[in-house]
């Protein structure tokens, strides 16, 4: 998993939930923006987040007020994307088991 969020606040999720693998940092969503997957949350929005006391700026470690769309890409060794699922409204995720096949069928 790779999250824009600071390796602290990454280790809180990843011990939170007893998550079974790593969280890596994308610090500025520089991996999401080099896959086209990093968008700007308008000022409104921002407004609403903060309402809500999220404070992307905190936790991302920057105040670019930026996140990653939701996706899931199988990356097979050489570096070659063999699979991509990736919807711009976060509530649609892909099942997972359609991404365990594609890694097996690696």
């Amino acid at each position: 998993m790779i999250s824009p969020q600071l390796v602290e606040h990454n280790r809180f999720v990843k011990e939170q939930y007893k998550l079974p693998f790593d969280i890596l940092s994308d610090p500025g969503n520089t991996l999401a923006a080099r896959y086209g997957l990093r968008f700007v949350l308008p000022d409104e929005l921002q407004a609403i987040y903060s309402q809500f006391g999220i404070d992307l700026p905190k936790h991302n470690g920057d105040d670019s007020w930026s996140l990653p769309m939701p996706a899931r890409l199988v990356i097979d060794p050489e570096g070659i994307v063999r699979h991509t699922a990736i919807n711009a409204d976060y509530t649609v995720r892909p099942e997972p088991a359609e991404t365990l096949e594609v890694v097996k069928g690696l």
